[in-house]
């Protein structure tokens, strides 16, 4: 069993940037794959990026590449999400999912946290 708490959302003008937090409960943490999504109002909840049990291997979607990075530390069994270059369109609740797959869908994903919420001001 693991549980996920994610931090780090806020109030931020384009532009600028913020970093999420995901700290992960449970000896198993560096087995899962670890996602990061997100779902704005009246939208469907989407990805955005996930990131091996080793760190190694990373993949983003389209929409956050060249400015999102995902990182993790195993040692201290969290997940990040830095987020530079900040659009309003960012706007949404920010999820962190753990799963054996690191599939880009929801549905692959055992653990999931309660969201963060960044919102980018114009």
């Amino acid at each position: 069993q693991v549980q996920l708490v994610e931090s780090g959302g806020g109030l931020v003008q384009a532009g600028g940037s913020l970093r999420l937090s995901c700290a992960a409960s449970g000896r198993t943490f560096s087995r899962y794959a670890m996602s990061w999504f997100r779902q704005a109002p009246g939208k469907e909840r989407e990805f955005v990026a996930v990131i091996g049990w080793s760190g190694a291997i990373t993949y983003y979607a389209d929409s956050v590449k060249g400015r999102f990075t995902i990182s993790r530390d195993n040692a201290k069994n969290t997940v990040y999400l830095q987020m530079n270059s900040l659009k309003p369109e960012d706007t949404a609740v920010y999820y962190c999912a753990g799963g054996k797959s690191g599939a880009t869908i929801s549905k692959a994903y055992d653990y999931w946290g309660q969201g963060t919420q960044v919102t980018v001001s114009s």
